[in-house]
């Protein structure tokens, strides 16, 4: 048994990998084990001085590493090694944090006593990588447990499991040997080892069904688990907003990665006042997308990484329009090998339809308009995610009432579709639970120790 990758360009066979099962799956488990024993005793110096080699690894390996990810996902080229790029940028600030964030908590003096509150690692951490950042979602968990003293199985998707051969190498291989170990497993296979009494946390990045599966799993023995389980992030353009560079953020924000994204621009909702020009403005930019082999620097969309995601857009599309939506362009799919699915428009969306409330993970733009703020906000809290959402206005006062109130993980305004690893990575509702990234991501992945001496007459 084992698993097939199929070019989403070309369908050609990427790779052939087998499943880990049996006693080989055991040895990688024990192995991991082991090395927790010595890496947790081991002081931050020494882990950041590792974790540094693991990132020179990973760098000379950059241009392979981007190389897979087209061929195995289907991003287009440049994208796959911005995401590289990336990479480096959010490992570098958790780098720069560990110290500080890590650090023991002194309370204040108390005569006769020491009291103090330590951040201990959980021990094997099991993360679940997603494939539409193939190297972002891990990295997000893998390199922060790894500084905070924990070791990682990385279950990646099997749709880029040659990623996951790729941190296993890079971070696998160290002075402290088997820190990162690259799994390859059935579903029946990943939620059995959830279930495994070694596993002391477990990092899940995926659709809704398969969170609320590890979440039960993961209660059972009283575990945490953190949750990334997308969203349909909304943005709004107020009245007053720079309609130019809303138009082009809030595309980009919806085609970027064919908008296989989590926090991808999915429901666009627009004050009537610019609404005209906001559909035509978009149209145009949508227009000049260009669509092909994702090797070549001139293409700008790539295909979507499963064929299996056409027939259920189109589904949507054509749900939307039956509900009185006017397509203004894209729809369908190209008729190609590859799995092209074209930017699309669409106006006039109710807000109950799928394309709507369904996540889309496509470069999909249903378009609303409103009458105001209140309106606005209403709809774009009508959904059971909450990931992020976005508003378009040159008012600070209005951004902040809908930070205040859009229940959501993140609120932008003039901004979308970008993590900044200052701030956690969280989400609301179904989009999850717990943190990735700042100092919270140190914290979701270990525990409180309170060290409570008496050291002399109280």
């Amino acid at each position: 048994m084992g698993i097939k990758v199929y070019n989403p360009y070309d369908q050609s066979l990427v790779c052939e990998l087998p499943h880990d099962q049996g006693d080989a799956l055991e040895r990688k488990i024990e192995a991991a084990c082991r090395a927790h024993v010595v890496w947790r005793k081991l002081s931050l110096d020494q882990r950041i001085k590792q974790v540094k080699k693991g990132l020179e690894n990973f760098r000379r390996a950059g241009e392979e590493i981007a190389l897979q990810i087209t061929q195995q996902m289907g991003k287009p080229i440049a994208q796959s090694c911005r995401e590289v790029d990336t990479f480096f940028e959010r490992a570098d600030y958790m780098m720069s944090i560990a110290k500080k964030t890590l650090a023991a908590e002194k309370l204040p003096p108390k005569r006769g006593f020491v009291r103090r509150i330590e951040h201990v690692p959980w021990g094997v951490v099991l993360n679940m990588g997603a494939w539409n950042y193939p190297l972002l979602i891990p990295v997000n968990v893998i390199v922060p447990s790894l500084l905070a003293g924990n070791v990682v199985l990385l279950k990646h998707s099997a749709q880029t499991p040659l990623c996951g051969r790729q941190f296993e190498k890079a971070f696998g291989e160290l002075e402290t040997p088997h820190l990162v170990t690259s799994l390859i497993l059935t579903h029946q296979q990943t939620e059995r080892l959830v279930m495994d009494p070694r596993v002391k946390h477990v990092a899940f990045t995926g659709s809704v069904e398969g969170g609320h599966k590890i979440y039960q799993q993961a209660a059972r023995r009283f575990i945490d688990a953190g949750l990334e389980l997308g969203g349909k992030d909304p943005a709004y353009i107020a009245e007053d907003a720079d309609l130019d560079f809303a138009v082009a953020n809030v595309v980009d924000g919806a085609c970027y990665n064919a908008g296989q994204s989590c926090c991808a621009v999915e429901r666009i909702y627009v004050h009537r006042r610019l609404y005209a020009p906001f559909l035509e403005k978009t149209a145009a930019l949508l227009a000049q997308y260009r669509l092909g082999d994702p090797m070549k620097e001139t293409t700008t969309m790539g295909p979507l990484a499963t064929r299996a995601a056409l027939d259920e857009l189109e589904e949507k599309v054509a749900e939307a329009q039956n509900l009185g939506a006017r397509l203004i362009m894209g729809g369908r799919r190209l008729a190609t090998r590859g799995n092209f699915f074209p930017p699309t428009l669409l106006a006039n969306v109710v807000n109950h339809s799928r394309i709507m409330q369904e996540e889309s993970f496509a470069p999909i733009l249903p378009v609303h308009p409103v009458k105001d703020d209140d309106e606005a906000l209403a709809r774009m809290n009508d959904t059971v995610f909450g990931l992020t959402a976005s508003v378009w206005t040159r008012s600070a006062k209005r951004a902040e009432r809908f930070a205040r109130d859009l229940d959501a993980g993140t609120i932008y305004q003039n901004r979308c579709d970008y993590l900044d690893p200052a701030l956690p990575w969280t989400g609301a509702r179904d989009s999850g639970k717990g943190s990735t990234l700042s100092r919270y991501g140190f914290y979701q992945l270990t525990r409180r120790k309170s060290i409570h001496f008496r050291v002399g007459e109280a």
